[in-house]
């Protein structure tokens, strides 16, 4: 079976978002990295060579694959910030439950198990915490430290 390509490594994040285009993307970064250690109370990893993660975990899929993958993260990328949410992505009642907070929420688009938001003053910071909040509750709850 093929080895993961993103992986957590010991690469700078500073430096990392330091290189990021343009430079409101690094400030919006900056801040988040801020959100995510207060919900989280962990320190921020590189996965890969572009996203940001908190926590790991790992699970074994249905179909046998082994995963090793980050519980919460972020990647600040060009046109839009990429929210690796995955406790809607592991728990369907969790991701039924997201809906309100997303009506909330203010400008943004979904993916399977990302969120994602063009610059931090599109969307209510508050209900972006209450989601982070919920979403690293329900990955605690899955999958125990």
């Amino acid at each position: 079976m093929a080895e993961a390509k993103m992986k957590a490594n010991d690469a700078s994040v500073e430096n990392f978002i330091a290189a990021v285009e343009p430079p409101a993307k690094q400030d919006d970064a900056r801040i988040l990295i801020k959100l995510f250690e207060r919900v989280t109370g962990e320190k921020p990893q590189m996965w890969g060579g572009s996203i940001i993660g908190f926590g790991e975990y790992r699970t074994t899929y249905e179909s046998g694959r082994d995963v090793h993958w980050m519980r919460s993260g972020f990647s600040p990328r060009k046109a839009k910030h990429s929210l690796y949410l995955m406790g809607g992505y592991c728990d369907d009642l969790a991701a039924k439950e997201r809906q309100a907070d997303l009506a909330r929420l203010g400008k943004h688009k979904t993916g399977k198990s990302c969120l994602y938001i063009n610059k931090l003053s599109d969307v209510d910071m508050t209900v972006l915490e209450e989601m982070l909040i919920k979403d690293w509750a329900t990955m605690q709850r899955i999958y125990p430290a």
